[in-house]
């Protein structure tokens, strides 16, 4: 029998998603890592990007932003600052997110980190949202 990951990931409102899973890949301050069965025990740092969860041949993609990994015994714990699946993804708003924190990025002449983190996390976003779409369509055509 092949072995599992347990994986988890909260955030402080929920928790976003539970399974045993094959796989996941996290985008860590030092570089995006991917977690096997059997993984050396790890405390990472998360930062906003595009996680990605894999079961057999079924992939499921979070965006994510800031937290800490902890990874233990085939135990994958992710605590997220924000973390949303795929397809809970509004990409109008998350446009519109975007262009609103570029704009004001812009403006400034000193960074402003808070902006930076928004703007950061809106990419993840839509990123994710738009992965999630186009791997649908492909699916749907290939019915």
């Amino acid at each position: 029998m092949k072995k599992k990951l347990k994986f988890k990931i909260v955030t402080p409102e929920r928790l976003v998603y539970e399974n045993e899973i094959d796989q996941v890949t996290l985008p860590t301050m030092e570089g995006e890592i991917t977690i096997l069965p059997d993984h050396a025990p790890l405390i990472a740092v998360l930062k906003p990007g595009s996680a990605e969860v894999k079961i057999g041949k079924e992939e499921l993609d979070l965006a994510v932003s800031g937290g800490l990994i902890e990874v233990k015994m085939n135990n994958v714990t992710v605590l997220a600052d924000t973390a949303e699946r795929a397809e809970e993804i509004d990409i109008k708003r998350a446009e519109e997110a975007r262009e609103w924190a570029e704009s004001i990025l812009k403006e400034k002449v000193i960074p402003d980190y808070t902006t930076t983190a928004l703007l950061e996390r809106q990419l993840a976003r839509i990123k994710v949202a738009r992965k999630h779409l186009s791997r649908r369509r492909m699916t749907i055509e290939d019915q």
